[in-house]
């Protein structure tokens, strides 16, 4: 039986559309987006396995959580999985993200608003080694608003872990069917989708770490795969 064709061909449209969609709010505005305007922020944030003080280790688990996060692996994949083009530059990356709930599937658009890779002196002096991005709901998107996701190292003490930070406002959801659905079930979805995400990467990170990896030199393609779970995905897209 012939291998079905990667996601990111089958959903060529979708990217080609979003690529030129812009963004459903104000990313020049975040300080205002509060909890007192009516935004929700939210904080989520897990323990990876600690490493010896200093830069972070070639194939440790700072290492390995920024491949994670690089893939996109990590997002529930009955949830949400993201679609996007293999050879495309993380800092210029559109997804299509396909969200999965009950007997439905929408689709979204999203795009990386800013890629981090830094080292910053914390308050008590002491030094860290951070590396994430974020991305931004695109027009068309039931959301407004931008998530973060990092991978910080505490060089001085060893201590790794993951964080999760995120603004977000019910966007405009013209259909009322949605609209009363995303208004029932879109916290609910929204908590899970980062509660699990934590805990996704978390696992992934100590399976790299009991199993090895490479990573390919920095001149080939980012080493990403074009879905959350290719295999699940694939099977997922041709029964809807």
């Amino acid at each position: 039986m012939p291998k079905p064709p990667p996601l990111y061909e089958l959903q060529k449209r979708r990217l080609d559309s979003y690529s030129q969609a812009g963004y459903n709010f104000d990313p020049d505005r975040a300080d205002d987006y509060t909890t007192a305007n009516g935004w929700r922020v939210d904080d989520y944030e897990t323990e990876l396995p600690a490493e010896a003080a200093g830069p972070a280790e070639a194939h440790g688990s700072w290492a390995a959580a920024r491949e994670v996060l690089r893939n996109y692996t990590f997002p529930p994949p009955g949830l949400i999985t993201g679609i996007f083009l293999p050879d495309q530059p993380l800092d210029k990356r559109v997804m299509v993200l396909r969200g999965q709930f009950l007997l439905f599937t929408f689709w979204f658009g999203v795009r990386i608003g800013g890629v981090t890779d830094e080292t910053r002196t914390l308050p008590d002096g002491s030094r860290e080694q951070v590396w994430g991005y974020n991305y931004r709901t695109l027009e068309g998107h039931f959301e407004r608003g931008q998530i973060e996701f990092m991978v910080h190292k505490n060089l001085t003490t060893g201590r790794i872990w993951f964080h999760i930070h995120a603004y977000s406002q019910t966007g405009r959801i013209s259909n009322p069917f949605y609209w009363l659905g995303f208004k029932l079930f879109g916290r609910m979805l929204q908590k899970r989708f980062s509660n699990e995400s934590v805990r996704r990467l978390r696992e992934q990170v100590e399976e790299m770490l009991r199993n090895g990896w490479t990573t390919p030199d920095a001149q080939e393609a980012p080493p990403v795969q074009a879905v959350s779970s290719e295999a699940g995905a694939q099977e997922q897209l041709h029964k809807n």
